[in-house]
């Protein structure tokens, strides 16, 4: 699978290294093999190559596919895996730089053939460097897909000077990509078709400013089913979203914090990862 068109001349020069990239995310919970660079002097492309997943995107593998809880489960945990293994400094001669995706979506999470996923198209990721305390990110904020950016990125307020910053900004990502797998979750026989997150609020190709005033000014967040409160799987993972989503960034669980928490629920269940 070869994600062409990957970055061009204006943003490569803001591009992780991908050379290092490979190491740096040698995890199962995140799709990266190779990148290549092809260019004639007046432009660049890069090309990011990932193995192939036949099941597509989570984005796709939803809008065809119900879930039970264990496929649910596996399912997000084997995503907060993925990111948290981004969020996190590793160090050591194989160690890594904490990492921020910044642009987390459905359509950027692939699902693998065993019912896992992995987290990809790292194209609007930053690294930390813990050395100098800094994050090398460009001067425009916002970044990503509209849909998806938290409150602080879609009003401008987001604090570029710290990189937990970014790590929140994520989460509320995740958040919603966690809604979006639970609704198709089979409970008491019920189960939800599959829409984007917001899809009652905006259009299908919302402004920044459609969102702006959907989750910044309105503080709107996508419905959590009446049903889901009866099915202690899908009511912790109700809770879970909403403390993902929460609007002040510092409320926001950390990605360790949510793994965690997915962890007791397959145990719980007695579900083997």
């Amino acid at each position: 699978d070869v994600h062409s068109s990957w970055g061009d001349s204006q943003g490569s020069d803001r591009a992780l290294p991908q050379r290092r990239l490979r190491v740096w995310i040698r995890t199962p919970s995140a799709g990266f093999i190779a990148a290549d660079i092809k260019g004639t002097g007046s432009w660049t492309q890069l090309y990011l190559i990932t193995d192939y997943h036949e099941n597509g995107s989570l984005y796709d593998y939803l809008k065809s596919n119900t879930l039970d809880v264990s496929s649910l489960l596996k399912l997000a945990y084997s995503s907060i895996s993925g990111l948290c293994h981004l969020h996190t400094e590793i160090y050591g001669t194989q160690g890594k730089p904490a990492i921020a995706h910044r642009d987390l979506k459905s359509k950027n999470i692939l699902v693998k053939k065993n019912g896992f996923c992995c987290i990809a198209d790292l194209g609007l990721a930053v690294k930390f460097n813990s050395d100098t305390n800094e994050v090398d990110i460009p001067p425009n904020l916002r970044v990503g897909t509209k849909r998806y950016m938290p409150p602080e990125v879609l009003d401008e307020t987001l604090n570029r000077t710290t990189f937990q910053s970014f790590i929140m900004a994520d989460m509320y990502s995740f958040g919603l990509i966690l809604w979006e797998m639970a609704r198709r979750c089979t409970s008491g026989g019920v189960v939800e078709e599959y829409q984007l997150p917001y899809h009652d609020l905006v259009s299908t190709d919302p402004s920044y400013e459609d969102m702006r005033e959907v989750v910044c000014i309105k503080k709107e967040r996508p419905l959590i089913a009446n049903h889901w409160s009866s099915d202690e799987c899908l009511r912790q993972m109700g809770k879970l979203m909403s403390e993902c989503w929460a609007h002040n960034p510092a409320s926001r669980l950390t990605a360790l914090r949510v793994k965690k928490t997915l962890a007791r629920l397959l145990e719980t269940q007695d579900i083997k990862m």
